[in-house]
């Protein structure tokens, strides 16, 4: 079986929803970054047991919030040992706007599973781009690098888009499928 975590941060609770769903599909770890930017107790022995890793951040003011630069920055000490190459990558990230700049929060996600030297796995699925569409369709926002996901800004966490949860798991699924594939 592949051990697959996801590590995010989580503002609000909406992105930890949407993690909640990646990990269900990718039945995979939750490592949750906490409010100051740190991991728990284990957190990094936990990624470097990983055979894939699953990053997850909010998109504030255009990018990833603060506490996961926090804890992209603190990953550089793998990095200098190359702890993380070859493993396998993805990302999500999710914001209150359709748009809300996500793609540069997700190339954010790419470039660091890329200087680990990872592997990054792409979303995987067309989108959902007829005039028929409806916000619980698959990839109804129509990524392609990672999962993107929107949660108005009053909205519930109970109330993410149905569609963007399903297009969530579905994410987890391939992530580790790639991940058992490479690891043969």
């Amino acid at each position: 079986m592949t051990n697959t975590v996801v590590v995010f941060h989580s503002g609000y609770g909406h992105t930890q929803r949407v993690a909640q769903a990646v990990a269900e599909g990718a039945e995979a770890q939750l490592l949750a970054i906490d409010a100051d930017g740190n991991l728990p107790e284990g957190g990094w022995e936990l990624l470097a047991a990983a055979d894939a890793i699953i990053f997850g951040s909010p998109t504030y003011m255009g990018g990833a919030s603060w506490q996961f630069k926090k804890f992209a920055d603190a990953s550089s000490k793998v990095w200098f040992t190359r702890g993380w190459q070859d493993k396998v990558f993805g990302g999500f990230t999710n914001s209150a706007s359709l748009n809300g700049d996500k793609q540069v929060t997700l190339q954010y996600l790419n470039t660091l599973a890329s200087q680990h030297g990872g592997v990054w796995v792409s979303l995987g699925l067309p989108p959902a781009n007829t005039k028929a569409a409806t916000r619980n369709d698959v990839n109804n926002l129509g990524g392609s690098v990672g999962l993107l996901v929107q949660s108005p800004s009053d909205a519930s966490v109970a109330e993410v888009p149905q569609g963007d949860l399903d297009t969530a798991v579905q994410y987890g699924k391939r992530v580790t499928a790639i991940a058992a594939k490479l690891r043969g």
